[in-house]
């Protein structure tokens, strides 16, 4: 491997525990917004292996969870 790294994790790969419900929360948004902060879709609902239709069937949250650029930056959906 390049640069001596070893096993599977990336460079940037840090551990985190999951302190409460709401980061728990906060980790599923990054992880449902992830194809659209990437360009890989305009909407998060428009990923077809996406945990979020398993969220949306449930009634959790809608189907246009995510739309609209301003409300993803308040929410902090992504790296900082």
């Amino acid at each position: 491997m390049r640069k001596g790294e070893r096993g599977i994790w990336q460079r940037r790969y840090w551990e985190h525990l999951i302190r409460d419900e709401r980061d728990y929360a906060r980790h599923v948004d990054y992880i449902h917004y992830n194809p659209v902060k990437h360009g890989y879709t305009a909407r998060a609902v428009d990923w077809p292996n996406s945990s979020i239709h398993r969220y949306i069937a449930a009634g959790t949250i809608d189907a246009d969870w995510g739309e609209g650029a301003g409300k993803n930056e308040e929410a902090g959906y992504g790296e900082r």
